[in-house]
């Protein structure tokens, strides 16, 4: 009877429904889900980081200190949202996932509490120096500060690629 409103010759199957994103397994006593991109957005994040840290230096080293305290609050912002993303997504799974490996639990937790001692300071350092736009006087110290915090950083950042994220694996 309904017929009718059928359109002539649309005799094409049904499309199927595309496969579903794969599912992995919560971390034990979390809803935190292993994701397969996360290390390669944690690096992004890292260039990402190390390439507003260049543009600090180069903005510092032509006396645009407008510029540098710009660059700097972009560094706060992608660190800021870097550290998020690790300390929900990253300690947090391999906390769990590997509780009952008390040699690599220990390696973790000494990363956690290591990067927190090194957020604290970074943020500190953003804290002082976020006002360089306008307080030419804060340029004095603010080349050995930047250097000390670039080393701390980009040794942070190589012990994390080639030690922590290895360790992020799916839970199954």
């Amino acid at each position: 009877m309904f017929d009718f409103f059928k359109k002539k010759g649309d005799s094409k199957p049904a499309a199927t429904a595309a496969p579903a994103a794969q599912q992995y397994n919560t971390a034990p006593g979390t809803e935190i889900r292993y994701h397969p991109e996360l290390v390669e957005q944690l690096k992004s994040d890292h260039q990402t980081l190390l390439g507003i840290y260049g543009e600090i230096q180069a903005a510092f080293d032509a006396g645009d200190y407008a510029r540098v305290s710009e660059k700097l609050d972009a560094f706060r912002t992608g660190l800021q949202g870097h550290l998020l993303t690790e300390n929900v997504r990253l300690y947090i799974y391999l906390d769990r996932c590997l509780a009952s490996d008390e040699t690599n639990s220990e390696l973790i937790r000494g990363f956690r509490r290591e990067m927190d001692g090194i957020a604290k300071v970074a943020m500190n350092f953003l804290k002082k120096y976020e006002a360089i736009g306008v307080d030419k006087e804060l340029a004095g110290a603010f080349a050995k500060d930047f250097a000390t915090i670039g080393q701390v950083l980009g040794e942070r950042i190589q012990k994390e690629e080639q030690v922590l994220y290895p360790l992020y694996m799916p839970q199954y």
